[in-house]
């Protein structure tokens, strides 16, 4: 593990410890965020003062010719239960995100700092947010990291009723053409829709592939 600098760089994701902890410092500039996602690293803490990168192994992916759509929510979709709409609203659904409140999480990561950080990634093109609507109120919602390679790095999700992260993720991942999604680390809600644990290494082989 190593303590970074000012410099814009990053150790080799080999010297990450056993739980994948990379680096503790640095800042969250636009320029380190997006060698962090390229490099198959990313920022997760939640004291500012202390920014720690993570890259695991196993990785958490999902491959999207692998998702897997339920019964009840192929009904939700022949319903059109919901209506999906993209970056119409970046800075509210990540705002939703931090409120979340997690299982073994006391206080959110998405710190204010995050959100401001994000937001200019958003701006420049880098971040993009689902906004999932029912009856013009917003509901659910996710965002995350387009690499402009064929993959996509999701960052967090909310709902606010029953299945409308789902949904918005299903949608998400029907209407582009991603190779790969980087989950990051496993969760049930995204293990239940086909997401997988890979080997480090072959996550970064897809990220030098793509490129």
């Amino acid at each position: 593990m190593e303590f970074l600098t000012q410099d814009i760089k990053f150790p080799d994701v080999s010297q990450a410890t056993k739980d994948g902890l990379l680096a503790i410092g640095g800042d969250l500039s636009v320029e380190r965020l997006l060698l962090a996602y390229r490099s198959g690293i990313f920022p997760w803490f939640d004291n500012d003062d202390f920014i720690l990168w993570w890259s695991p192994d196993p990785r958490f992916v999902l491959f999207p010719d692998k998702i897997r759509i339920s019964k009840s929510m192929k009904k939700l979709f022949n319903r059109n239960v919901f209506e999906v709409t993209y970056n119409t609203c970046f800075e509210t659904v990540i705002a939703e995100c931090s409120k979340i409140k997690r299982k073994g999480q006391e206080s959110t990561w998405i710190t204010q700092n995050m959100m401001e950080a994000y937001t200019k990634l958003h701006h420049l093109g880098h971040a993009l947010s689902v906004e999932v609507w029912k009856d013009k109120k917003l509901v659910g919602g996710l965002y995350g990291i387009d690499l402009k390679n064929g993959i996509f790095c999701g960052e967090s999700m909310f709902a606010k009723v029953n299945n409308a992260s789902k949904y918005g993720f299903i949608s998400f991942i029907q209407a582009t053409q991603y190779k790969l999604i980087d989950c990051q680390v496993f969760t049930d809600h995204l293990a239940s829709l086909g997401a997988e644990e890979i080997d480090r290494e072959a996550f970064l082989s897809y990220l030098k592939y793509t490129r």
